[in-house]
């Protein structure tokens, strides 16, 4: 009787101690214990840059992440930093210290076990800092080429609306007041008015919600870029440039530090998670590996790649170079990339050029036109 009683009550006391659940709603973790954010990206190339760096210098693992953890100003990286150690210390690899902390993708944790296991850790840690740096520069030029035109057209549709809604009005009532009738370019310009007095309200919260939709749903944002890839070249060399050289140059750094290919294949996916490319990584890794065909023959039939890539992966599985391949095409398509995002700003800036004048002349037509156009009329009526 008294062991059941015990384990009645071990049971409750283990209810009461179990952490509430949590509930997730649009990204929010709602209740329960606070979720682990991963790094940023640029905290997490100075990490790997300063381990590199101390490992280089013959430090060990276990106190190069001890002593970059120490003073960091990010007490919450500080504190994961100090469990890595702690994790490492125990007897924990170092790859698996590293994911307990769930601070880090799987494309880090498959590059950290590669060098680790090569016996060239601080390699891998140099490449994920070169390779993170790689990705925040052109994350930088995509900022550089459409914050500012968003802005800039955002704040032309806002002056454009007052204009239809306050000054226009205005005119029209003035013209009202002198009982003169509204004929030709004026007549145009306050229906114009009226039909943005109408929509306005309803038009700018649905063109929110189609931005928000774009941004954050992979499957619509994924069909508006393949739409407008379809009609501008110069994005589809864009696009396709910077998917193709983050998984080739993921793919080099684990193929190159001893990961086999089908593994480097299915981690490098990750870098393009939310990408067509990824479920089109993911089938030619299995084809690679269950089915024996060759990696370039996977995938000229499995993925969207290049033809180029395709034919320069061949050419390194003929001459076993295939790593030198590999990064030879992701610097190779690094470069392109850099170029093609120069013209794509220069065709950018160009097309917001276009659409402010648009809008400008919209704004001028519709609130200084009636009034140049009929203040013959309201001197007319005046007299």
């Amino acid at each position: 009787m008294s062991e059941a009683v015990a384990k009645n009550a071990g049971g409750v006391q283990a209810k009461e101690k179990a952490p509430p659940k949590s509930i997730e709603l649009f990204g929010i973790t709602i209740g329960g214990e606070p979720a682990v954010k991963p790094l940023k990206k640029k905290e997490q190339l100075h990490m790997f840059r300063g381990l590199a760096s101390m490992l280089k210098a013959q430090i060990n693992t276990a106190d190069a992440v001890k002593y970059y953890a120490q003073g960091l100003p990010n007490k919450g990286l500080s504190k994961s930093l100090m469990q890595i150690h702690s994790d490492i210390n125990a007897g924990v690899s170092v790859h698996e210290a590293f994911r307990k902390s769930k601070r880090f993708d799987d494309m880090a944790i498959g590059l950290i076990q590669a060098g680790s296991d090569s016996g060239q850790l601080f390699k891998a840690f140099g490449s994920l800092a070169s390779r993170l740096k790689t990705d925040l520069a052109f994350e930088k030029a995509i900022r550089k080429a459409t914050v500012m035109p968003s802005i800039v057209i955002s704040v032309l549709i806002g002056a454009f609306i007052m204009a239809q809604v306050k000054i226009v009005p205005q005119v029209e009532a003035m013209l009202s007041d002198v009982g003169q009738e509204p004929d030709g370019m004026t007549a145009i310009a306050f229906k114009v008015s009226h039909f943005t007095q109408n929509v306005w309200m309803f038009a700018i919260p649905a063109l929110i919600a189609v931005i928000l939709v774009i941004a954050f749903v992979d499957k619509v944002r994924n069909l508006v870029l393949l739409l407008a890839m379809s009609r501008l070249r110069t994005l589809k060399l864009l696009i396709m440039g910077l998917r193709q050289s983050t998984f080739l140059g993921t793919m080099e750094l684990l193929y190159s530090n001893g990961i086999n290919l089908a593994k480097a294949i299915r981690v490098s996916a990750n870098s393009v998670k939310r990408t067509p490319f990824y479920d089109e990584l993911k089938t030619a890794a299995d084809k690679y590996e269950h089915t024996g065909v060759p990696i370039s023959t996977a995938f000229g039939k499995y993925t969207s790649a290049d033809d180029q890539v395709v034919h320069m992966l061949a050419i390194g599985e003929r001459s076993a170079s295939l790593d030198v391949q590999l990064k030879m095409l992701a610097e190779m398509l690094e470069e392109d990339a850099e170029n093609h995002m120069s013209d794509f700003t220069n065709l950018l800036n160009f097309v917001v050029l276009l659409i402010a004048v648009g809008l400008i002349a919209a704004v001028f037509i519709g609130t200084f036109l009636p009034i140049f156009l009929m203040g013959p009329k309201m001197m007319q009526a005046g007299m």
